[in-house]
């Protein structure tokens, strides 16, 4: 059966089936609970009436961390969680909790969710797709009686655009330090974070320690291009890249445009053109999903009838393979050294970002896997190029992602879209993947 076909069959209203009284172990409740389904219309109207909170002219939505758009938003989202039937709570970092008993006492709490802030002139499905499908698995089990043995906390963490600063809390990796750097709503993270009802005074209160958190699993738009295009239902992601960032610096020296012949000059802007190639070249040069980009570059002096003296720009490289990274950038330094004897110039490498990639957990990837085998639902095995709130939580207990496509690759856009469709079948794998969790050993 088609992709598309498949998920005309799987969109449709609230849980198909009920379950019975019987234990959670029996077979009449083993049986439910494979029938069990979201309500996807429920999950679909919910994301639009969101958008609401911060809707701007392009289509899309700013709702920024801090701001009174996003006080606005989580207010609606809390009410969402209480209506699942969630105990719901504001921690010192500002993450919306809301949590769930478990069936069995003593057990580590199960974590699902995501984001609801959005970059300036973002879009309505980045964070917020996975944010809404952790109360809807939610309402779904309380609405048709189902304990997990394992408490369930839904998690909306706080400011994930400005660094993942509701789950680096968590996860005890928000420095002090860090309270005083400014958010994009022009308040810094100490200020934005009483605005919604934490307190920066406490944070300590706010860390989980390993073994406090049983996994984490969380569902996310792609952001990419590659589910769409290949018309695949779902990402089961390996683990986030690494991201590794230098300052570049050319070294030439400038002079008068018109005077100086060509063979004499030591243009540094020429000598940086001729890398930036280089990267394209060894980057692409290898197999791998690896991405290298030149994002930012400034010539100096900067005037058109002066020969550049000097130009600094950035280098990035991203993959899951850390090894992989270093080879490529030893590579490109040889390359920058040759380009400097032919021009006249001198290249310096400053490392001004490093951030290892976190991979997700085995056991889980195939636990997926096999929750969307059994839906019907077409998989692919694939990295995340962008970061998320499971990269910060890995750190402390296992983690899982789910992936579900991004129209044409858009995304931190107002054209940013993903079908009701597949919101709605990535909906029903993070319920079932959740209740195949509860039962796993890790």
């Amino acid at each position: 059966m088609g992709r598309r076909s498949f998920n005309r069959m799987l969109w449709g209203g609230a849980a198909v089936a009920s379950l019975s009284k019987a234990g959670r172990g029996s077979p009449a409740a083993s049986q439910a609970g494979s029938q069990l389904r979201v309500d996807g219309e429920w999950l679909n109207k919910t994301l639009q009436q969101l958008s609401r909170f911060g809707r701007n002219d392009l289509g899309g939505v700013s709702r920024v961390a801090y701001s009174p758009e996003d006080v606005q938003g989580r207010e609606y989202v809390q009410g969402l969680m209480k209506d699942a039937g969630l105990d719901t709570s504001i921690d010192a970092a500002g993450n919306l909790v809301g949590r769930r008993s478990g069936g069995r006492s003593g057990l580590a709490p199960l974590l699902t969710g995501s984001h609801i802030d959005t970059v300036p002139e973002g879009g309505n499905y980045d964070g917020i797709v996975g944010s809404l499908a952790a109360i809807e698995a939610a309402r779904t089990l309380n609405k048709n009686n189902l304990s997990l043995d394992h408490p369930l906390e839904v998690i909306i963490f706080a400011n994930e655009e400005g660094g993942q600063a509701g789950a680096r809390a968590l996860s005890g990796r928000l420095m002090p330090e860090d309270l005083d750097r400014l958010s994009h709503s022009g308040m810094t993270l100490r200020e934005g974070i009483a605005v919604i009802g934490g307190d920066p005074r406490r944070l300590d209160e706010v860390r989980r320690l390993p073994g406090q958190v049983f996994a984490y699993l969380e569902l996310h738009v792609e952001q990419g291009p590659v589910l769409y295009s290949e018309g695949i239902d779902i990402g089961v992601v390996e683990g986030i890249v690494g991201i590794h960032r230098w300052m570049v610096t050319v070294q030439g020296f400038a002079n008068h445009a018109g005077t100086t012949p060509m063979d004499r000059r030591q243009d540094a802007l020429l000598a940086a053109a001729r890398f930036i190639d280089a990267v394209q070249k060894a980057v692409t040069g290898v197999e791998g999903r690896q991405v290298g980009t030149v994002g930012w570059i400034e010539a100096s002096p900067g005037a058109p009838n002066v020969v550049p003296g000097r130009v600094r720009f950035t280098l990035e490289m991203r993959d899951l393979d850390w090894d992989k990274i270093d080879r490529l950038f030893v590579q490109l330094e040889q390359t920058a050294s040759q380009i400097g004897q032919q021009t006249g110039t001198e290249f310096t490498f400053e490392e001004i970002y490093n951030n290892p990639p976190r991979l997700t957990d085995s056991k889980i990837q195939q636990l997926i896997s096999q929750s969307a085998r059994d839906l019907g639902l077409s998989r692919q095995s694939m990295p995340s190029g962008a970061g998320h709130d499971a990269q910060s939580i890995s750190h402390i207990a296992p983690v899982g992602m789910i992936f579900v496509p991004s129209r044409d690759g858009i995304s931190h856009s107002g054209r940013e879209f993903t079908s009701p469709q597949d919101v709605t079948n990535g909906a029903n794998l993070l319920l079932h993947s959740l209740m195949a969790l509860d039962r796993a050993a890790l």
